[in-house]
């Protein structure tokens, strides 16, 4: 198989830098900054449950699902919350995903973020990874997009104080959860957000009427609001949300899009039939942390051991050598028969 190409990008000028950083102090609301500095712990708690919904065509036919999912966490022995979201699905056939794992501070302030999407085509598979962390002040991004054999890498870092009022796409879901267990959007919600050239622009929530959908043959309201996302080259896009008045999720979709994601049981009733999505633990941000810490905890025993037992070191090369040495065609009736003497030797000893 070829290597693939890479190619580097860019740096971004600095004028870009600074004129994105003003820009986005031009937006941010006083309204937004507020409201995430009013964030209370028993807010937070109520935010901690499961979503999970189905992706529907445009035709109504079953497509894939979007899980989202709440929960206090630790990073770095920080308490905080981490949020997962999930879509698996398949558009014109071809397979395709997003995961999104995030840790975030009460306030909402990104510790640690992975995205994660993938297209599957005929020829050639789309994959992008971008992995954000927040040290020492500053807020470090690394973008890796894969499209067929060619890879481009892009890299940016910008200080916590041009990030105030940052929502991202895992921010983005305890926010609004937030917003619904207050019953209202307020006006002039303006935060900022990255583009997919990791440039800061701006971003804005706003309530949507009302409406009564129905579930399982029960009427139920839904309170809507909508997010937008602002470009300077290209048109805004937009997400159009709807919750249940406990804050669970009750449907998705981008606006211009086919395709819709609902929920098609009431939260009371889905908990015996409740649809797990595969588990892909080396995409989990807080697995892949707790296996790297249980395998350098294992070498370190194992080191330990190894140290205070010098023996066992001596006793496998001499029985390697042996092995060599007489090379049977039964190297367990050989090994049994090499360490048999040990046995007996503990045996008389005890």
């Amino acid at each position: 198989m070829e290597a693939p190409d890479e190619v580097e990008s860019p740096d971004y000028p600095l004028e870009e830098t600074k004129r994105a950083k003003d820009d986005a102090e031009m937006v941010v609301s006083e309204e937004a900054i507020t409201f995430l500095s009013l964030i209370e712990p028993v807010e937070l708690s109520k935010c901690v449950f499961a979503d999970s919904l189905v992706t529907m065509s445009e035709g109504g036919r079953d497509i894939g699902r979007f899980c989202v999912s709440v929960e206090f966490a630790h990073r770095a022995h920080q308490p905080c919350m981490l949020v997962h979201a999930q879509s698996q699905g398949a558009i014109d056939n071809s397979p395709c995903g997003t995961t999104v794992t995030a840790y975030l501070t009460a306030d909402l302030e990104v510790l640690e973020e992975d995205h994660h999407e993938y297209v599957k085509l005929d020829d050639h598979i789309l994959d992008k990874r971008c992995h954000m962390v927040q040290c020492d002040g500053q807020m470090s991004i690394d973008k890796v997009t894969t499209d067929g054999k060619e890879v481009t890498r892009d890299s940016v870092s910008y200080s916590m104080d041009a990030l105030r009022g940052l929502v991202t796409e895992g921010s983005n879901f305890l926010l609004m959860r937030l917003i619904v267990l207050r019953k209202k959007v307020p006006e002039h919600m303006n935060f900022i957000s990255f583009d997919q050239k990791l440039r800061i622009r701006w971003t804005t929530f706003r309530g949507l009427e009302e409406e009564q959908i129905e579930i399982e043959g029960e009427t139920v309201e839904v309170f809507g609001m909508e997010r937008i996302v602002h470009f300077v080259d290209e048109s805004p896009t937009t997400w159009q949300c709807y919750f249940l008045p406990d804050g669970h999720l009750a449907s998705r979709l981008q606006v211009g899009s086919p395709v819709v994601m609902k929920l098609l049981q009431l939260p009371s009733q889905k908990e015996e039939a409740y649809h797990k999505m595969p588990l892909v633990w080396e995409e989990d941000i807080q697995m892949r942390s707790k296996f790297l810490d249980r395998k350098e905890e294992l070498k370190a025993d194992h080191a330990s051991y190894l140290k205070a037992h010098p023996e066992i070191r001596a006793l496998i090369s001499d029985f390697l050598q042996f092995l060599l040495l007489k090379k049977p065609n039964d190297v367990f009736q050989f090994a049994r028969e090499y360490f048999l003497p040990f046995t007996l030797d503990t045996s008389q000893d005890s």
